[in-house]
């Protein structure tokens, strides 16, 4: 069986964003190929393009909730419930390990938008950054709650 988190915490380690790492993981189990998968999720890292909103591993995750178990019918108003009912379960779940899923508050940084300019992926940046625990959490809920 695979280790998912450790492969999604793998890809963050190659460079990949938050939102990259985990939605790359999960890709070939929805029938996407690696550069698909990467596209889809590229926007998403820095909490939305390094707005620092909603945590990258956090959007990935519930990408993959949508892609198992979505609504498709604009007008069936009862899946739509469902569906966002699990949404927030999941949400809930993430926030019982980390307060929160807003990365701006996940990494402790100042309120509003950072540079558009990422940072270079060194041992230091690495070490300042817990996002690795942010990525190993969401893979575990989505192993556990989404593709049990």
């Amino acid at each position: 069986m695979k280790d998912y988190s450790k492969i999604a915490v793998d890809n963050f380690k190659k460079g990949y964003n938050c939102a990259q790492s985990v939605f790359l993981t999960y890709a070939d189990e929805f029938g996407f190929d690696e550069e698909t998968a990467l596209k889809i999720s590229s926007s998403f890292g820095g909490g939305m393009g390094r707005l620092r909103e909603v945590c990258g591993a956090v959007t990935a995750m519930f990408s993959i909730a949508g892609l198992k178990q979505g609504y498709i019918n604009p007008n069936d108003d009862e899946a739509k419930a469902k569906h966002y009912e699990f949404i927030q379960f999941l949400a809930q779940k993430f926030k019982e390990e980390h307060s929160t899923i807003i990365c701006r508050e996940l990494l402790d940084l100042d309120s509003g938008a950072d540079s558009p300019i990422p940072l270079k992926r060194t041992d230091e940046y690495y070490a300042s950054r817990p996002c690795e625990k942010f990525i190993y959490t969401a893979s575990k809920i989505i192993e556990t709650e989404i593709l049990k």
